[in-house]
């Protein structure tokens, strides 16, 4: 399953666990020969998909909150 296809599934929330970062390449994964791309670039791709997929996952679990006294208005 895609993360867009869990968005839109409705399935409960167990069903939807939060994203897990991505492991940071040791020092000695890089050869230090200039690979294009070397293990810190895709590291770094990888980063920026983890930081969209948890900000996607924040959104779906956002809970909304009512002011007291306010009935139907939300924070």
């Amino acid at each position: 399953m895609t993360a867009d296809e869990a968005t839109h599934s409705g399935a409960p929330a167990t069903a939807d666990p939060r994203p897990t970062p991505p492991t940071r390449p040791d020092p000695s994964e890089c050869c230090n020969s200039g690979c294009d791309p070397c293990v810190f670039d895709l590291y770094a791709e990888e980063v920026t998909r983890y930081r969209a997929a948890l900000a996607a996952w924040e959104a779906r679990h956002a809970q909304p909150v009512e002011h007291e006294g306010e009935p139907g208005k939300k924070r």
